[in-house]
């Protein structure tokens, strides 16, 4: 049985932060489909279009009639564990820092037998399901768990590092403004995080969130305006040293496109907070968190983009809007590769209308704060990057993927007679 994770002892300042450490991550193209589809949490593997055999490891014809039609294709993730082992030394420091490691090999029903991580609580020969997780480096890697679950399950080592789990950690969510604010710094503590800073803008100006903030246990709220460099790196000189998981949840948002506006007024204002605002928090937090992504049981473990669904695709009500999503987007794709070095996580969580005063015009459903709360702790908790929230998020994000043309027209043909 796993052994309950315990809160962290305070850090010693003069004890040296341990390097982040990488496993590898050198994978062939074919082998790239197994960590896209981990990032979304999914588990699947190549399938021959004309013969119909599964295939494991990734390749690029079909082990058994050589055809180079391989789809990836959901399969059960379930099997039986054949042989296990512990690798208790390795060249890798990533895993020699972490020995011993358990291993085995898992025959699925689906066919392949797949050498894999095993959960401390597997039992040998026992009946097990895969888990498609991604590793530090960005790749897809499966774990074996158990069928059942089991006691404080999540705090198996091998699991919480394929994870972003915000069990013991501090975590900064950046607009206390923001409706959804109170949700998430509590489905956050429900979720076993130690602390909870959220950042606030013009204190002096009230807004109904602050109270119920307030009235949150181990929640701090700290002075931050993300369209102010100075008042950004000021709290990253404060905190950004024992901030493990930043929530962006600062917005702008105002309905139209481009001809509805007389004036580029709050066209500015959207790309300074949704766009420009990410780019301060990112160079102010982002060099602390990649430092210390290796650091014990409450090391830096993601950082979290709550965006429109409409970065994939305009939404023309809210054309300028979804613009400025789009370029938040495209550079959290650019900061990706960039704490990816370090083995920092960033997850974009896509997010339908929500129901607040700017979405009123648009009829349901809406996304409720509870939901994106829930949302954002299960994207940490599986270790994904993609999260979509909301039944008009996972529609668009579907058709998106079938067709990003299809949906374009969809989306902007307009009413009929306009």
């Amino acid at each position: 049985m796993t052994t309950p994770l315990q809160p962290p002892p305070k850090k010693n300042p003069q004890k040296r932060t341990v390097s982040p450490t990488r496993p590898p991550q050198m994978r062939s193209r074919a082998a790239l489909g197994l960590s896209a589809a981990a990032a979304h949490g999914r588990f699947a593997l190549q399938c021959c279009a004309e013969c119909g055999a599964i295939q494991y490891p990734p390749r690029d014809a079909c082990s058994t009639c050589l055809s180079i039609e391989l789809p990836w294709t959901d399969v059960s993730p379930l099997g039986e564990i054949l042989a296990e082992t512990s690798v208790r030394t390795s060249t890798r420091l990533y895993f020699r820092e972490r020995a011993p490691w358990r291993t085995g090999s898992v025959q699925l029903d689906a066919g392949p037998v797949i050498i894999c991580h095993l959960h401390g609580d597997c039992e040998p020969r026992s009946r097990v399901k895969l888990l498609n997780r991604l590793d530090r480096s960005g790749q897809g890697v499966l774990l074996a768990v158990p069928l059942e679950r089991t006691p404080t399950m999540e705090d198996d080592p091998q699991l919480r590092a394929l994870t972003s789990d915000p069990k013991h950690r501090r975590i900064l969510i950046t607009d206390a403004r923001n409706p959804n604010a109170p949700a998430l710094a509590e489905s956050l503590l429900g979720a076993g995080a130690a602390m909870v800073f959220v950042g606030e803008s013009e204190s002096w100006r009230p807004y109904p969130e602050r109270a119920q903030l307030q009235n949150i246990d181990k929640v701090e709220i700290l002075p931050m305006d993300v369209t102010d460099t100075a008042s950004v790196q000021k709290l990253s000189a404060e905190i950004g040293g024992k901030t493990d998981i930043l929530v962006n949840n600062a917005r702008f948002i105002r309905p139209g496109g481009v001809l509805a506006r007389g004036d580029t007024g709050f066209a500015r204002d959207e790309m300074e907070v949704n766009y420009l605002g990410l780019m301060r928090l990112a160079q102010a937090f982002g060099p602390a968190m990649c430092s210390r992504v290796s650091d014990g049981i409450n090391s830096a473990v993601a950082w979290v983009n709550i965006l429109s669904v409409h970065a994939l695709s305009n939404a023309p009500d809210y054309g300028c809007f979804s613009a400025s999503n789009a370029a938040a987007h495209s550079l959290s794709q650019c900061l990706r590769a960039e704490f990816r070095t370090s083995g920092l996580r960033v997850m974009n969580v896509y997010c339908g209308p929500t129901e607040d005063d700017w979405y009123q015009p648009l009829p349901p459903p809406k996304v409720m704060p509870v939901s994106l709360s829930r949302s954002v702790v299960q994207g940490l908790q599986a270790g994904v990057e993609e999260v979509y929230c909301g039944d008009v998020a996972k529609d668009v994000a579907a058709r998106y993927q079938q067709s990003p043309n299809i949906l374009e027209r969809e989306t902007t043909q307009g009413v009929e007679g306009a």
